[in-house]
């Protein structure tokens, strides 16, 4: 396989994070067919294995999904052009709407685009579901573990509870056969994956309830929440009310809503919602401040965990455990997918965007999701418009 180079690494992750809208299930859907079904940068059991572990590591799984994506192609390099690419566009796109919001009090609405972007969004998902499946389900007793997991996720259990107990259900039923071992696809021979020290500095800060807020301050609060925060947006929404609002009163409640409601109509990862919060807090250096100190954490851990896959494919115990993580994932894909199903398909419109892109996809294989989310948007307009 020809050596990825930086600049498709960042082209790659730039288009991504303009144009990846959904949250998280969605990032990952789109990541899996860019990088496993059209350029085959990775085989579908290695993907899997990058999503169970980005799963369960602190921060933002999407991100750090592109992160190790980038750390397997180039090494240390990747690491940064593929993290930093699907970050940056979404920042810009936050700061934009974050100076809108300063200087005219309210966000501009973007509901119109989002209306016809969310029924294509849940095509590309249940389309990765439908590519998973094969590789994480491949036993009667994934079958059933996986279809456990979705029940779980249903009921209200919590993402790490869900993977923790996939993992230690085939830990219990013991070892596997190991699978052929598969070394890491962008490991270069003689290529050092060093430098940890610089980054795992930033990890060692601790914040002080001073209500004078400075881009410093808002540094330490979010990197201390980066570094510890598990799950969805609505996980970080309660990270946030409880630091910002209730401990230090820098944000009304109003606000923070505000904050949060724009991290999930943007494209990219949900915890730009920091840049926001950062601008309206403290300008663009508070905006650089809080988005430093969300995400540094999450190169940290990818940086960490990133060796460890090669000794869980030597061992036997540790792969069964990754199985069990990797086809409780695909379940909780599945929760996400029915719980997007219900705000995406909302009248006749909507659902026949959904089917049609679902064909598109899975049917035909010669639309990419890219145009189809533009298509959406188009659409959305149009009939937006009509209303």
């Amino acid at each position: 396989m020809a050596e990825t180079s930086l600049r498709e690494l960042a082209l790659l992750f730039l288009r991504l994070g303009t144009t990846a809208f959904g949250g998280p299930a969605a990032h990952i859907a789109l990541m899996r067919h860019e990088v496993v079904v059209r350029r085959g940068w990775l085989s579908e059991a290695r993907f899997l294995d990058l999503l169970g572990i980005s799963s369960v590591i602190p921060g933002p799984t999407s991100t750090e999904l592109a992160i190790h994506i980038g750390w397997e192609r180039r090494g240390w390099a990747g690491l940064w052009v593929a993290g930093l690419a699907f970050i940056v566009p979404a920042v810009l796109i936050t700061g934009a709407l974050a100076w809108a919001y300063v200087a005219y009090g309210h966000v501009p609405a973007v509901g119109w685009a989002l209306y016809g972007v969310k029924p294509v969004i849940l095509a590309v998902v249940v389309q990765a579901i439908v590519g998973l499946a094969p590789q994480a389900a491949r036993t009667p007793v994934l079958r059933a573990l996986g279809l456990a997991s979705l029940g779980a996720a249903l009921a209200g259990l919590h993402e790490l509870l869900v993977l923790g107990a996939c993992a230690l259900m085939m830990l219990a039923l013991g070892p596997r056969r190991e699978r052929p071992t598969e070394p890491p696809s962008g490991a270069q021979p003689g290529e050092p994956r060093r430098g940890l020290l610089p980054l795992a500095l930033g990890l060692g800060a601790t914040t002080t309830a001073a209500t004078l807020v400075t881009p410093t301050a808002l540094f330490l609060v979010f990197v201390r929440i980066g570094a510890v925060l598990f799950g969805s947006g609505y996980v970080l929404l309660a990270f946030l009310r409880s630091e910002l609002v209730e401990r230090l009163g820098w944000l009304t409640e109003a606000q923070l809503l505000d904050a949060i409601a724009v991290g999930q109509v943007t494209p990219g990862p949900v915890f730009t919602t920091a840049t926001f919060i950062g601008y309206v807090l403290a300008g663009p250096l508070g905006a650089l401040g809080a988005t430093a100190g969300i995400f540094l954490p999450a190169f940290v851990f990818v940086a960490l965990s990133g060796p460890l896959l090669a000794q869980v494919q030597r061992s036997a115990r540790a792969r069964a455990a990754l199985d069990g993580i990797n086809v409780g994932s695909l379940g909780l894909m599945g929760a996400v997918t029915l719980a997007l199903g219900r705000g995406a398909l909302v009248d006749v419109p909507t659902v026949a965007l959904a089917v049609g892109a679902t064909a598109a996809l899975i049917g035909t294989k010669k639309v990419g999701p890219t145009l189809l989310i533009v298509l959406g948007a188009v659409v959305g307009g149009v009939v937006h418009g009509l209303g």
